[in-house]
C-alpha cells in the first residue's frame, strides 16, 4: 500500500476536502494571498484570519521531473512516473503526479486537472492531462 499523509491538525480542514472531492486552498481574508495548508498564518501578511476557498483544480504543468527509482516498494509498479509542480488558475503551486499519460508525453505548460487517488483513509491529490 502506497503511504498516505499523516493528519494533523494543520491539515485536516484540507484532507477532509479531499475526501469530498474539494482542492482547498486557505485564502486570507486580509491581503487576498491564496496558499496551500502548509502555513498556520498568511505567508505574505501574518494574519490569522484566514478560511478555506474550493480551488477549480484546473492548472498548468511549470516543471516535472520523471522517477525510475520508487521510493518505496509500493511504488515499483508505477515507474516511470512524473511529479511535477502545479500551478493552479487560482496562483497557487502545488507537487503532485500527473498520471494518465506517458511520462515522456508530459510537457511544460501541459494543461492539468485534479482528480483524488484514495490511499487508505486519506484521498491524495494528483492530477491528469485536461479534458
Amino acid at each position: 500500500m502506497k503511504p498516505a499523509p499523516e493528519i494533523t491538525p494543520l491539515n485536516r480542514l484540507f484532507f477532509e476536502g479531499t475526501a469530498q472531492g474539494e482542492l482547498r486552498l486557505l485564502h486570507c481574508l486580509a491581503c487576498e494571498t491564496k496558499f496551500r495548508f502548509t502555513h498556520p498564518l498568511c505567508p505574505n501578511c501574518w494574519s490569522d484570519d484566514l478560511e478555506y476557498q474550493i480551488a477549480s483544480g484546473r492548472g498548468t504543468v511549470e516543471t516535472f521531473t520523471i522517477m525510475h527509482m520508487p521510493p518505496y516498494e509500493a511504488f515499483a509498479g508505477d515507474v516511470p512516473y512524473v511529479i511535477a509542480l502545479i500551478m493552479l488558475e487560482e496562483g497557487v503551486r502545488m507537487m503532485a503526479n500527473i498520471i494518465g499519460i506517458a511520462p515522456d508525453q508530459v510537457t511544460i505548460d501541459m494543461p492539468v486537472e485534479v482528480f483524488f487517488e484514495q490511499r487508505g483513509e486519506v484521498a491524495v491529490p494528483q492530477f491528469r492531462p485536461a479534458g
